[in-house]
């Protein structure tokens, strides 16, 4: 790939004034594909409280169109493993020893197609990735260090221009944060509207500890979950000013809880910021993201003009798992 930070900056003064969010992807994968080597440029951004990505690919935009697809969060792919763990896949397609067997249809498909070495790159977000940038190239790669930080400031890029576009477009716009999130078939799910009030945080411990009774969910996992969800709140209460919806969903024995307040830009009190805005979130809400993020198997938060989506997912222990153990042992 092009050489140094200034092949980054590029990026970054292509993605300025960008109209929506398929002009910053179609701009990212034409400023990385003007490079020979390579072969396929895809985006993708987390939505719905990070239960699923919606994703766009250059070959859908060479054909002149521009429809995300839509993938869950929980399919086993490159991206979906990138946006859940934080972690880059840099690989070359016929040597993948710990995802090949994974992801081995995927990556079968890309090698008719000419590909030779894939690199997943999360886009740096709050808590958990905003989404992922991928790229296929043409020759197998060695991935040198400045290589991997090209790539890395590549997706860095991407994603400072989607947290601009979300702070100046209106719930209606192209890329607001969709206040009801994607649930999944067979998913259980239920909401709950909280006022702007000191008491609302109690409110919400006892309709998910409700809940939780209602859907078999173990104790310790709603334990774990109140003690996030009292954060949440609370943050919504002081730093917004506003009420605030609480939705819990739960699927495969994976419990999310997504808090959305209506603070809009500065919060109904024009105080201090919101957690995707600042460069350091866990300084800025202190002791209540820290918990979150030392409790949680992930979390995320996701910011338009209208107010501000938290979420987070605790898994249930596998009772099958746990049997295992205790036989093997």
């Amino acid at each position: 790939m092009r050489d140094g930070l200034g092949a980054a900056r590029t990026l970054d003064d292509a993605l300025t004034g960008a109209r929506d969010v398929d002009d910053i992807a179609v701009r990212a994968m034409q400023h990385l594909r003007s490079d020979g080597g390579v072969l396929r440029v895809g985006v993708a951004l987390t939505e719905g409280g990070g239960r699923r990505l919606r994703f766009l690919e250059s070959d859908r935009v060479d054909r002149g169109e521009r429809e995300w697809s839509l993938i869950d969060a929980y399919e086993d792919v490159p991206l979906t493993f990138v946006a859940r763990t934080g972690e880059a896949v840099l690989a070359n397609l016929d040597d993948l020893p710990d995802f090949g067997d994974r992801f081995s249809q995927l990556l079968a498909q890309r090698r008719a197609e000419g590909a030779a070495a894939l690199a997943v790159m999360p886009l740096p977000g709050t808590g958990s990735p905003l989404g992922g940038l991928v790229v296929y190239f043409a020759g197998p790669q060695g991935f040198p260090a400045d290589q991997v930080r090209l790539l890395e400031q590549f997706a860095a890029s991407i994603s400072r221009a989607v947290r601009r576009l979300r702070l100046t477009v209106g719930r209606h716009g192209a890329d607001a944060v969709p206040v009801e999130p994607a649930i999944p078939d067979g998913a259980l799910t239920d909401a709950l509207l909280l006022e702007s009030d000191p008491r609302a945080s109690g409110a919400a411990r006892r309709f998910l500890r409700s809940l939780g009774a209602q859907w078999g969910v173990d104790e310790d996992v709603v334990d774990t979950a109140q003690l996030c969800l009292s954060e949440l709140v609370t943050n919504a209460v002081v730093h917004a000013g506003t009420a605030s919806e609480l939705r819990v969903i739960l699927e495969d024995r994976l419990l999310t809880v997504i808090v959305r307040d209506l603070g809009g830009l500065g919060g109904a009190k024009g105080e201090e910021p919101h957690p995707s805005e600042d460069p350091d979130p866990l300084r800025v809400f202190g002791r209540g993201l820290m918990l979150v993020d030392a409790l949680s198997d992930r979390w995320g938060s996701e910011r338009d003009v209208t107010g501000t989506t938290v979420w987070f997912v605790v898994s249930m222990p596998d009772p099958q798992a746990a049997v295992d153990a205790a036989d093997a042992g």
